[in-house]
């Protein structure tokens, strides 16, 4: 029965009924659509009992209803008629009959089909349906059983419009000398694919998703193009990296997880701190910078707080604290911006100056330059910064009688910038208005300095002195995202140099990725910030694939200190255990903390630092893609592992030698050193790979050269080793060794003892007779490739040295086999018909 055509045929046995059974057959159209309804039948009796001994048929919604169910008045009526008991009639009637049913049931059985048919309710839903997914005819989920029943929401099905192909289902399999379509040649990896050292393969010219290639792509040319993925010079970025990693490297723990594959563990000493001592002290540019700010935030410190019993003061401690070491911090970040204000303005007057001394905080430099300019009361002003509340008090009243009164327009822009800093005014100083000469506008003290200076007015002068860290944030920020205010948005510091407009890349808009500091900042301030928020790329370098300092940031804060984690971790990251120990597992799973790894892993490739972008892979999370990238790497990179680099990827980075091995016998075998690679693999332990290479490659060569000790050598090392195919296959090589050794010197016995062989002798002569045939026989399988000359002319010689060797010994045997094989030369298949016909005729005359 066709498993789409549903035919019931209900029968009941010892039910009692009076009413006769209706049955009717409905044809539809095979060549309609599929919703329409198949072929039914049906019988229905009423009986007392509705549950004895019944099996009852559901008809379809659509058949219900709109047809009356007739019965075949030749079945019971005739009994009636009669006066027989139409129940007994029935069952003598389908003990000995066939049934008009039955038999025509068994008659559209018997129909060819032309069309399979699917029968269906008719409550199917067909809409947005893919009949490649199993989805073209789909029955509704929410049906409701009874009124009883509520009807649950339909499940979400998403379709797959493409599905992943295995290599030996795919129809690009055998085309691999199609030299005319590169696309098609190239297989499965005619997409666009990274190569060694981050070199891109790709047909016709790049272009970004909303430009279009000013060319069309040749399908028969493939370009390789380095994509850049630092910014600046390549030596001056090996030597900062390299720097940071042999840190890093000296405090990390390397060890094998549970699933025996390497795994890098920092240690919790790997604070911002220890990079700091990395760089000069005098080292002002944004990489120690960074550092440093995070040292100042984010670093354990011992504030010596125990002796305090309130939690509460303690904390309030710890963060005035925490608040005076940002404050020293962007004290020093700004100098240098500020020492280049005062170098561009050397002529400029005396208030001018010291309001560019006030944005970078520096109060004894301030001081003396207004006592030298003759002002010694806004001198002993300015010493007393930031003051307290009465302070700052007395002047914005002072500022407001001057406003008020228009005295302000009399006094020049800078001092009055000067007097509102001292009173706690950072944003804007409204000005008393007026026009003409009385004229006093309102000054944005912010405009002009960037935005470190424009957080350091908040911090030093906006709020009080007791405002948190948080607070100033939250001020600062508030101010540039209005967009009707001159404060600064935090831009990275390289929209700070001149040449930025110069940039390979299309840098974005400061909004969308603001500077790195302000990121920590911000990391800091807001328990709700995560690391995926603040560990942009563009906010660090003017590259979109430098990741080198977010990777640093990332194992710092998540790993070592377990400040904060990035957003698409499984399970949050524990502080500690209830010992207080750290615990340095990780937990859960992040897919971003990966693809963190691999992107700078790439771009130490590109650099050439192979054993440093193996050790950035070794802080991978799961123990499969972990092993899997690294032997990746290290595959694109064979060929530079030469011994100095493998000491350091073994001895260093405990890195398996059978990853090595196997990486060098993939790049061995890609250059022709075949025998290399076969040696590599074994020395690899992958001993499937090393068995593929002597049955191809090396096996028939031997055989050519019918050198039998060489094919021992190959294959003796896979005996009792779980190789796939080797009965098969290698196995077939060390047969022919021994057949081709043991049948001279069988022959050389027979002569000698004139055909009296002992009994081993005689067994092991014919267990040779038995398995020589069956070795011609599966030749054709261990050597299929009829287009290699080498295979077809190793799987000749192998048949032939066979058929010669036996044939010496037993001549019939060969031709007893009647094995088929293309391999037979003209003579051999000769000798055979002539073997089978002799062996006929002296049957002929034994039997007479």
């Amino acid at each position: 029965m066709d498993e789409d055509e549903v035919l019931v045929v209900a029968r009941r046995h010892g039910v009692e009924s009076d009413e006769p059974s209706d049955a009717e057959e409905e044809e539809g159209d095979e060549e309609e659509s599929e919703d329409e309804a198949a072929d039914e039948e049906s019988e229905e009796e009423e009986s007392e009992d509705n549950t004895r001994g019944r099996r009852t048929l559901q008809l379809k919604p659509s058949a219900r209803g709109q047809h009356r169910v007739t019965g075949d008045p030749t079945i019971i009526p005739w009994a009636r008629e009669i006066g027989v008991d139409p129940q007994k009639m029935h069952v003598m009637q389908t003990s000995l009959f066939r049934m008009p049913e039955e038999e025509r049931a068994l008659k559209a059985l018997n129909q060819p089909q032309s069309r399979r048919r699917l029968l269906l309710t008719s409550n199917l839903s067909r809409k947005h349906s893919r009949d490649s997914d199993g989805d073209g005819l789909r029955a509704d989920s929410r049906q409701r059983a009874s009124f009883a029943h509520d009807i649950e929401p339909e499940p979400y099905r998403p379709t797959r419009k493409y599905a992943r192909v295995d290599s030996s289902a795919s129809v690009f399999v055998g085309q691999e000398q199609a030299y005319i379509d590169a696309g098609l040649a190239f297989g499965r990896s005619f997409r666009v694919g990274w190569g060694p050292g981050g070199v891109l393969a790709h047909l016709g010219e790049l272009c970004g998703p909303k430009t279009s290639p000013k060319s069309s792509a040749n399908a028969s040319t493939i370009k390789l193009t380095t994509i850049p993925l630092i910014a600046g010079v390549e030596a001056d970025a090996s030597t900062q990296a390299s720097r940071l990693l042999s840190h890093h490297l000296s405090n990390t723990v390397i060890e094998e997880d549970a699933d025996g594959v390497p795994f890098a563990n920092p240690s919790s000493k790997l604070t911002f701190a220890s990079f700091v001592t990395q760089f000069p002290s005098t080292d002002q540019s944004f990489e120690p910078t960074l550092f440093r700010l995070g040292h100042a935030l984010f670093d354990p410190v011992n504030f010596r707080l125990d002796d305090i019993p309130d939690v509460q003061y303690r904390h309030r401690i710890a963060a005035i604290r925490r608040k005076t070491e940002l404050s020293k911090w962007l004290k020093t970040a700004v100098a240098s911006a500020m020492d280049a204000d005062l170098r561009e303005n050397l002529d400029t007057k005396w208030d001018r100056t010291v309001f560019t001394l006030l944005s970078g905080y520096q109060i004894e430099r301030a001081c003396e330059v207004a006592a030298d300019g003759g002002n010694f009361k806004l001198a002993s002003l300015v010493a007393q910064c930031p003051g307290d509340a009465e302070f700052r008090a007395d002047l914005q009243e002072q500022l407001e009688i001057w406003c008020r009164e228009r005295i302000d327009a009399h006094i020049s822009e800078d001092t009055r910038k000067v007097y509102a800093l001292l009173a706690g005014v950072a944003d804007t100083l409204k000005g008393s208005g007026g026009s003409g000469v009385e004229q006093c506008p309102d000054i944005d003290l912010a405009r002009g300095l960037d935005w470190k200076r424009a957080f350091g007015l908040q911090l030093w002068y906006g709020l009080p002195m007791d405002a948190s860290i948080a607070e100033v944030f939250e001020s600062y920020d508030a101010l540039w995202k209005e967009g009707q205010s001159s404060v600064a948005p935090p831009a990275p510091w390289y929209a700070e140099r001149a040449d930025s407009a110069d940039s390979t890349w299309k840098l974005p808009s400061h909004t969308q990725h603001p500077d790195a500091l302000y990121a920590l900042i911000k990391l800091f301030a807001d328990p709700a910030c995560n690391l995926s928020a603040v560990l942009s790329s563009f906010a660090f370098s003017p590259s979109p694939a430098d990741y080198r300092l977010p990777w640093h940031l990332y194992i710092i804060l998540s790993r070592c200190l377990r400040i904060r984690d990035l957003a698409d971790r499984d399970t949050p990251v524990l502080h500690g255990t209830e010992d207080g120990e750290d615990d340095d597992g990780v937990e859960g799973h992040s897919p971003s903390a990966d693809l963190l790894a691999n992107s700078y892993a790439l771009q130490l490739e590109q650099l050439g630092m192979i054993q440093e972008a193996v050790f950035v892979l070794l802080h991978i999370e799961g123990s499969a893609g972990r092993a899997k990238v690294i032997k990746e790497l290290l595959a694109r990179s064979a060929s530079k592992l030469d011994d100095w680099v493998t000491r350091g990827l073994v001895g260093s980075l405990k890195i398996p030698m059978a990853w090595i091995n196997e990486a060098k016998a993939i790049h061995a075998l890609h250059v022709g050193n075949v025998y290399e690679a076969y040696e590599l693999y074994l020395s690899a332990g992958l001993y499937d790979a090393a068995h593929d290479i002597a049955v191809l490659e090396l096996a028939p060569d031997a055989v050519i050269r019918q050198d039998l000790s060489l094919l021992r050598e190959l294959f003796d090392v896979f005996d009792g080793r779980p190789v796939n195919g080797w009965n098969d296959r290698g196995k077939v090589f060390l047969d022919y060794s021994h057949a081709l050794t043991r049948l001279p010197q069988l022959r050389d016995r027979l002569i000698e003892t004139d055909g009296a062989l002992d009994a081993g002798e005689l067994s092991e002569l014919e267990q040779l007779s038995r398995s020589v045939p069956k070795l011609v026989s599966i030749l054709p399988d261990v050597l299929p490739d009829r287009t290699n000359i080498r295979h077809t002319a190793a799987a000749a010689e192998m048949t032939n040295q066979l058929v010669r060797h036996l044939d010496q010994i037993r001549p019939l045997a060969i031709a007893q086999a009647h094995i088929r094989t293309p391999y037979f030369g003209d003579a051999t298949r000769v000798r055979n018909i002539h073997s089978t016909m002799y062996e006929r005729f002296i049957r002929t005359i034994e039997v007479a």
